[in-house]
C-alpha cells in the first residue's frame, strides 16, 4: 500500500540495455560544499569487479547521509576519492553478474549500495549481489528506490539493536521522517505498542502509519513524560541515552542513528547494564531488503514518496532535504 503520490513512471522507464555504454550521465561533486557543488554530466560507466553485479539505474532517492557526506562531515574517515557520486538507494534492471546468485539478467531489482562512497545518482551502479533484491511487478521503481537505506535502518535498529519483542512499548522519535515512518510501521507489524514523536502538523500522518499514541515535541519533551518504554528509537538523532534513560523501563533499550564519540562510549559503557544504549549504522543485506518487500506486499509497510525529481535536479532535492521540508522520501528519476 502506497500513499497518494506522484504518478508512477514505470511506463516511461527505459528498457534494459543489452550492453552498458562506456560513459553515463550522473550527478557528482569534486569538492565538499553546499548543494551548488553537485554537477550533472558525463562519467565513466563503472565496471563490476569480481563478485559484483551492475545495475542499470531507473530511480534513486535522497537520504540525509548523502548531503552530510557532501558537506564533508566524514572527510577524515573517507578522505580523497573525488569525483564522488552520492547516494546509496537504487532501483532498476540487473545488467550483469547476477546469475550465480539466482538473479536473472534484466530482472527488476533494488539495492542498498555497499560502497562507502555511494554511487547511486547515476545511470549505472555496481555493488555486491548480497546488496541486491528482486522486486515484484507490483512495486514501482520509484517506490522501490525509496526503501533500501531508510527501511534497512529502521528494521535493523528495532529488530537487531533494539531486540524488539511482541508486546513491547516502543517510542519512535522523529516518526514523520523516512526512517521514523518506516520504524512506526515495522514496530506495529511486529506487535508493538507505538508512540510517535514529531511536530504537531505531522500527527495525522504518524497516526495513519499506525502509531497508537503521539507526542508533539514542541509541547512536551518525551524524556519528561510519565510513561515508560521498553525501546526508544531516536530516528531523528536528536536525543541521547542520558536523556532517555529516565523513561526507559528497567531492561529498556535505546537506539540512535546519530554516530558520535559520546554515543560510542555509551554503547561500550552499557554492554553489561540492564538498560542499554546503542548507536547503529545500517548494513546492506539482501535478506533485509526481502523482509521489507514482504512487509510491503502484505500491506504492513506503506511507502511515502514526497516528490519525484529528475536526476539533474539533485541540488534542489538536497536543499529540500537539508531544510527538513520532506515527509517521506524524495525520489530522483534517473532513467527515461
Amino acid at each position: 500500500m502506497t500513499t497518494a503520490s506522484p504518478a508512477a513512471f514505470d511506463a516511461a522507464a527505459p528498457a534494459p540495455l543489452a550492453v552498458a555504454p562506456k560513459t553515463m550521465q550522473g550527478v557528482f561533486y569534486e569538492d565538499y560544499g553546499g548543494p551548488e557543488v553537485l554537477r550533472y554530466g558525463s562519467l565513466r560507466t563503472p565496471e563490476p569487479h569480481s563478485g559484483q553485479v551492475r545495475i542499470q539505474v531507473v530511480a534513486s532517492s535522497v537520504n540525509p547521509i548523502d548531503w552530510r557526506m557532501r558537506q564533508g562531515e566524514m572527510r577524515y574517515l573517507l578522505p580523497g576519492g573525488f569525483p564522488r557520486i552520492p547516494g546509496f538507494d537504487v532501483a532498476g534492471y540487473l545488467e550483469e553478474g547476477g546469475e550465480p546468485w539466482g538473479l536473472a539478467r534484466g530482472a527488476r531489482v533494488m539495492a542498498f549500495l555497499d560502497s562507502v562512497y555511494g554511487g547511486a545518482y547515476a545511470e549505472w551502479a555496481v555493488c555486491s549481489p548480497h546488496a541486491v533484491s528482486p522486486i515484484p511487478d507490483s512495486l514501482s521503481f520509484e517506490d522501490a528506490a525509496a526503501l533500501p537505506l531508510a527501511g534497512s535502518t529502521a528494521l535493523q535498529s528495532l529488530r537487531d539493536h533494539g531486540k524488539l519483542c511482541l508486546g513491547d512499548r516502543v517510542l519512535i522519535n522523529g516518526a514523520s521522517g523516512a526512517v521514523g515512518g518506516y520504524a512506526v510501521q515495522i514496530a506495529k507489524a511486529y506487535g508493538a505498542h507505538v508512540t510517535g514523536v514529531a511536530s504537531e502538523g505531522a500527527e495525522a500522518h504518524v497516526r495513519m502509519l499506525g502509531a497508537d499514541e503521539f507526542i508533539d515535541y514542541e509541547r512536551q519533551n518525551f524524556s519528561e513524560a510519565d510513561e515508560r518504554w521498553d525501546l526508544i528509537f531516536d530516528a531523528a538523532g536528536k536525543s541521547s541515552f542520558h536523556e532517555a534513560r529516565r523513561v526507559l523501563r528497567p531492561r529498556g533499550r535505546f537506539v540512535s542513528t546519530e554516530p558520535s564519540l559520546r554515543g560510542a562510549l555509551t554503547s561500550l559503557a552499557t554492554l553489561t547494564t540492564s538498560q542499554r544504549g546503542r548507536i547503529m549504522v545500517a548494513r546492506s543485506r539482501r535478506e533485509d531488503l526481502g523482509e521489507l518487500i514482504r512487509l510491503h506486499t502484505v500491506d504492513q509497510l506503506r511507502i511515502t514518496v514526497d516528490a519525484i525529481l529528475p536526476l539533474h535536479e539533485a541540488p534542489e532535492a538536497h536543499r529540500r532535504s537539508e531544510k527538513h521540508q520532506v515527509r517521506g522520501k524524495l525520489v530522483l528519476r534517473v532513467g527515461g
